[in-house]
């Protein structure tokens, strides 16, 4: 089972921030996503100045097992007995890997958050006067925390209007379905609602601008700041690049300005 590495850490600047944060957890660029939470102020002539704060979320990277130190050689005794040579520990065998990471055990979706959140989501559903047919299936392992979750596909005809521009609308009752669903089994909600395939069409397009902004800041040797993002859509860019030898993603700003930034090794 793969353990969380969490660092929140305060500095002069960002970069040296980031440095300290990577000696106390023992990580490098590539096995972290870095958060930038504050970038600090110098203020004026050192009037109003404040530290810039980074935490740094390990990867969950695996490291390669400790060879067994030889065995040392018997000394020649002096007594007729021979002695026993010590028999060499051999190394447990490594953890199975996919791209360099450990996969995490699995943990299944909850029943009875799918029963409560089906039905509450066929209310809203009639009671918006919207005619659709709704579908419960449950999503693969997520790749760092190995947690399955319950997908609710509403399909049907004109249903943009649950969408709503950039799916702030889809993200909203999302929102308020996962509080109310929460309140009643009384535990965290976490099933994903779509609408006929949006959030699968936006991740790929996610990915595909992550590769292309990537792209542009090798050749460029400059970081580039996407626009503002969700959460979950900030994951998707960070987990998308990831395993890049050319690049790294860190999120800088607060609130709903929050975006991911990609920056050269």
């Amino acid at each position: 089972m793969s353990n969380k590495v969490e660092v929140e850490v305060r500095a002069a600047d960002v970069e040296a921030a980031i440095e300290e944060g990577l000696k106390k957890i023992g990580l490098s660029r590539s096995d972290v996503i870095i958060d930038v939470i504050d970038e600090g102020s110098r203020g004026l002539l050192g009037i109003g100045s404040r530290d810039a704060v980074v935490r740094l979320v390990g990867l969950s990277v695996t490291r390669p097992p400790r060879q067994p130190k030889a065995a040392p050689k018997p000394k020649t005794a002096v007594s007729p007995r021979k002695e026993r040579k010590p028999k060499e520990r051999k190394p447990a065998p490594p953890k199975k890997r996919v791209a360099n990471d450990v996969v995490p055990d699995v943990i299944e979706a909850d029943p009875e958050e799918k029963t409560v959140a089906f039905e509450m989501l066929e209310t809203l559903l009639a009671k918006m006067n919207v005619t659709a047919v709704l579908d419960a299936s449950v999503s693969e392992p997520d790749d760092m925390t190995g947690q399955k979750v319950h997908v609710f596909d509403v399909t049907g005809e004109d249903l943009g209007v649950l969408i709503g521009p950039r799916g702030e609308t889809l993200n909203a009752i999302q929102y308020i379905m996962r509080l109310m669903v929460a309140n009643q089994i009384e535990k965290r909600a976490s099933f994903v609602i779509d609408v006929e395939g949006y959030r699968k069409r936006r991740e790929q397009a996610l990915t595909r601008l992550a590769e292309r902004m990537a792209k542009k800041v090798v050749s460029r040797n400059r970081s580039v700041s996407l626009e503002p993002m969700p959460p979950h859509e900030r994951r998707i860019i960070h987990m998308s690049l990831r395993s890049s030898d050319d690049v790294y993603t860190q999120s800088s700003g607060e609130g709903p300005r929050r975006k991911v930034q990609i920056l050269p090794r």
